[in-house]
C-alpha cells in the first residue's frame, strides 16, 4: 500500500511539460480524425461525398465545447441552383428528423453546439450506413464515424465519463482532464528598419551570387530570389531551387545586413513526428514570408487544386524558427484550401 502512495505522489509532483498532447491523425473507413496539441479534436467524412460534409469538433476538459456541421459546398456544387439540404436529408433512405431547438439552419448549413442536441442527434444515426439528399447525389458515409467519436473520447480521457460520446460511464465530466497548456512563440521586433537602397542592392547581389553557385535543377532562367529584412542585424533570403507539376523547393539563408555577409542556412524542424512520416526536418516547399504577421510559410500541395497536402507557419524568435501552426489534410477530396486545414499544432 505505501509503495501505490508513493507512487501516486510521485505522479502528483510530475512536470507539467509531460501533460503534453501529440498530435495525432487517422482515418476510420469514411472518417478522419484529428486531434493537436491541445487535444482540440475534428472529425469529418472524406471520399466520395460530392460536396456534404458533416463535422464534429470538440474541444479538451470539462466543459465540452463541442459543434456539430452538415454543410454543402465544394466546386462540384453550384448552390443558388440547389434547394435546401435541411429538408431533403435522408438517413437509410427515411427523412431524417432533426430534433431540437438549438439548430442553426441556412439553405446548405446546419449546425448546433448544443451539446444534447449534439448527443441525441448521434446516437439516431451513429449505426445507420448513410446520409444523403433527396434527389441528389451528394452522401455522407457514416462508416467508421462510430470508431471515430470512441478514438475522440479515447485520445481526451473521456472513456467511462459522462461527457463521452460512444465510451460513457458515471465519471462526472471534471474526471476529464484539462487542455494542455498553449506555447508561445515570442515576435522579434516586427518592424525592422527597412533596407538602404545600397543594402537591398548589395543584398541582392549577395544572394545572386548564392543562387549561381548553389546545386539547384530548376532551370537558370526560372530561378527568383528574394531578401526581406527580418531584424535590425539579420535578413532573410530566399531562392527558388527545384520544381515539380505545382510544387517548388526553396533554399533559405539569415544573413546579416552589413559586409562581410555571414549566412547561415535555414533548417525547418518540426516539435513533433508528423503522421505517416520517420522525419522531423521539412523541406521548404513554396516558400512565402508574410509581412504582416512576420511568419515564414510553407505548402506542400498533395496535388494541383491544393485541397489537400500540408501548411506551416514559422515564427523566428531572435535565434531561429520556430513553428506556430502545423495543418494537414492527406483526403484528397476537394473539399477544403490549405487555411481551412484542420491543425495539428498551434501556438500563441
Amino acid at each position: 500500500m505505501s509503495f501505490r502512495l508513493l507512487f501516486l505522489l510521485l505522479l502528483v509532483g510530475l512536470p507539467s511539460t509531460l501533460t503534453w498532447a501529440a498530435p495525432v491523425q487517422q482515418e476510420f473507413s469514411d472518417w478522419q480524425v484529428t486531434c493537436n496539441n491541445q487535444n482540440f479534436c475534428i472529425t469529418r467524412n472524406i471520399g466520395l461525398h460530392h460536396g456534404l460534409v458533416m463535422s464534429l469538433t470538440r474541444s479538451a476538459g470539462a466543459h465540452n465545447d463541442s459543434t456539430l456541421r452538415i454543410e454543402l459546398g465544394g466546386p462540384e456544387n453550384q448552390l443558388p441552383k440547389i434547394p435546401p439540404i435541411a429538408p431533403r436529408l435522408l438517413l437509410d433512405g427515411s427523412p431524417l428528423t432533426l430534433a431540437g431547438e438549438h439548430w442553426q439552419i441556412t439553405p446548405w448549413h446546419l449546425s448546433t453546439g448544443d451539446s444534447p442536441t449534439i448527443n441525441t442527434f448521434l446516437q439516431h444515426i451513429q449505426d445507420g450506413q448513410t446520409l444523403t439528399l433527396e434527389k441528389g447525389t451528394q452522401s455522407i458515409s457514416l462508416q467508421g464515424l462510430k470508431a471515430a467519436l470512441l478514438f475522440i473520447d479515447d485520445q481526451q480521457k473521456r472513456v467511462g465519463s459522462e461527457t463521452a460520446w460512444i465510451g460513457k460511464g458515471d465519471e462526472p465530466p471534471l474526471s476529464v482532464p484539462p487542455a494542455p497548456a498553449l506555447k508561445t512563440v515570442k515576435k522579434v521586433n516586427p518592424t525592422p528598419t527597412p533596407f538602404s537602397h545600397e543594402e537591398f542592392n548589395d543584398l541582392l547581389d549577395y544572394g545572386t551570387w548564392r543562387m549561381n553557385n548553389s546545386q539547384c535543377s530548376l532551370d537558370p532562367l526560372r530561378r527568383e530570389v528574394w531578401v526581406t529584412p527580418l531584424t535590425d542585424d539579420k535578413a532573410l533570403l530566399m531562392l527558388t531551387c527545384e520544381s515539380g507539376a505545382y510544387n517548388t523547393i526553396y533554399r533559405a539563408w539569415l544573413v546579416s545586413r552589413q559586409k562581410p555577409f555571414v549566412a547561415q542556412s535555414i533548417r525547418l524542424r518540426l516539435p513533433f513526428l508528423p503522421p505517416e512520416s520517420d522525419e522531423r526536418d521539412i523541406e521548404l516547399v513554396n516558400l512565402t514570408f508574410n509581412d504582416k504577421t512576420r511568419e515564414l510559410e510553407t505548402l506542400d500541395k498533395g496535388r494541383g487544386q491544393g485541397d489537400c497536402g500540408v501548411q506551416t507557419r514559422w515564427r523566428y524568435d531572435g535565434q531561429r524558427f520556430r513553428l506556430v501552426r502545423y495543418a494537414g489534410q492527406p483526403a484528397c477530396d476537394n473539399w477544403q484550401g490549405p487555411d481551412a486545414w484542420p491543425t495539428l499544432w498551434i501556438t500563441r
